[in-house]
C-alpha cells in the first residue's frame, strides 16, 4: 500500500509543480513589466530569470538529496541512501542542465557572450552539473557493485562541496551573474509584479522537484526489488 499511494503523490505534486512551471512561464511574458534600456541591454530578454532561478535554487536541492543520499550510504550501508543518490544525481543533472542551458541565453542577449571564464560563480556551478553528468553517466556505464557506488559517492561529494563555493561567490565574488536578487529586492528596486512571479515560479520547482524526487526514487526502489529476484531466481537455478 506504501508504494502505490506514493506513486499517486509523486504524480499529483509532478502536475501540479508542472502547471505551475507553465503558469510562471506565461506570467513572465504577459503579467511580468518590461524593464528600462539601460541598465538593460535586451530589455525583453530578462524575462528567462523567472524560469532560470528556480531552476538554480531546485538545484541546490536536488544536490543535497546527492549529499544525503552519499553520507547515508557511506556510514550505513543503506539501500535507500544508494537510492537517494541516485535520485539526486538525476534530478541536479536535470535542473543543473536547466540552469547552464537558459543562462546563456539570457547571457548572449545581454553581456554579448553565452559564457564568461573569468566569472566563478558560472565556473563553478557548470563544474558542478558536469559532476552530476559525469556520476549519472558512470553509475549506467560500470557494474552495479560496492566499489562503483564507494567511487560515485565520493564524486558525489566532491561536487557538493562546491554548492556552498557557488553560493558565496554570488555575494563575495561578483563579476557578471547578478547577485541574489530576491534576497536583496530593496536595494534592486525589484518590481513587486517580477517579485510575484519568481515566487510562483520557485515554490512550483520545488513542488516538482519534490514530485519527481518521489518517482524517481520509487523507480529506482522497484528497480533494486527486481534485480534482486532475479538474482534469486538465478541462485535457486543454480542450486
Amino acid at each position: 500500500m506504501f508504494m502505490p499511494s506514493m506513486k499517486h503523490y509523486g504524480w499529483a505534486l509532478t502536475c501540479i509543480g508542472g502547471a505551475g512551471v507553465l503558469l510562471t512561464a506565461v506570467m513572465g511574458y504577459t503579467y511580468a513589466p518590461l524593464v528600462q534600456s539601460p541598465p538593460f541591454r535586451s530589455p525583453e530578454a530578462y524575462r528567462i530569470l523567472f524560469w532560470h532561478v528556480p531552476f538554480a535554487w531546485t538545484s541546490f536541492f536536488a544536490f543535497c538529496l546527492l549529499f544525503i543520499g552519499a553520507i547515508t550510504w557511506f556510514l550505513r550501508r543503506k539501500e535507500w541512501g544508494w537510492l537517494l543518490f541516485c535520485t539526486g544525481a538525476d534530478l541536479g543533472l536535470l535542473f543543473g542542465l536547466g540552469v547552464v542551458i537558459s543562462g546563456p541565453i539570457w547571457g548572449s542577449a545581454e553581456w554579448g557572450v553565452p559564457w564568461d571564464w573569468g566569472d566563478l560563480r558560472l565556473n563553478t556551478f557548470g563544474l558542478l552539473t558536469a559532476v552530476t553528468l559525469f556520476i549519472v553517466l558512470s553509475r549506467r556505464a560500470q557494474p552495479d557493485g560496492i566499489d562503483t557506488r564507494d567511487t560515485l559517492s565520493t564524486v558525489g561529494l566532491f561536487g557538493f562541496a562546491l554548492v556552498p563555493i557557488t553560493a558565496i561567490a554570488t555575494t563575495v565574488y561578483q563579476k557578471r551573474h547578478p547577485s541574489v536578487v530576491i534576497a536583496q529586492s530593496d536595494e534592486t528596486g525589484l518590481d513587486p509584479k517580477m517579485l510575484q512571479v519568481l515566487v510562483i515560479g520557485i515554490f512550483s520547482f520545488w513542488i516538482l522537484m519534490v514530485g519527481l524526487s518521489i518517482l524517481t526514487f520509487l523507480a529506482y526502489k522497484l528497480e533494486s526489488e527486481l534485480k534482486n529476484l532475479l538474482q534469486s531466481l538465478d541462485d535457486e537455478v543454480v542450486h
